[in-house]
């Protein structure tokens, strides 16, 4: 049975796609962006606040779904600029701790304003 996770504390998608797809351990984020939830406006301007705040909406899909950055398996990161990447892997290491997950990081052409999305996959025990 696939289950559909949806949380109000995280963005509201645009596009036709769940936040979320839950079936049996296995949990995929869809693609997060920098907006806040209450607002839908995008949340910084640096490499650093977007990826905190994109980072902030991953964890609250996770957390809908009933798991956390712990069970995260491989996170993709989506960047617009390589020279970005230093000062991703800045707040990236703070924002996940020790044992980080597996990750792909590429460089992709987002709309206006926007610097990092992020995807997870994560394996839950229950």
């Amino acid at each position: 049975m696939k289950t559909v996770i949806t949380t109000e504390n995280a963005p509201t998608p645009a596009a036709p796609l769940s936040q979320g797809i839950r079936k049996g351990p296995i949990l995929q984020v869809s693609g997060q962006l920098p907006f806040d939830p209450a607002t839908g406006a995008i949340v910084g301007t640096t490499v650093a606040e977007q990826t905190t705040q994109t980072l902030r909406n991953v964890t609250a899909v996770l957390k809908a779904a009933g798991a956390g950055l712990k069970d995260v398996v491989i996170l993709r990161v989506h960047l617009t600029d390589p020279a970005h990447l230093p000062e991703l892997n800045e707040v990236y290491a703070a924002t996940i701790g020790e044992d980080f997950p597996a990750r792909t990081t590429v460089y992709v052409q987002l709309p206006p304003g926007l610097l990092v999305e992020i995807d997870a996959l994560a394996v839950l025990d229950d």
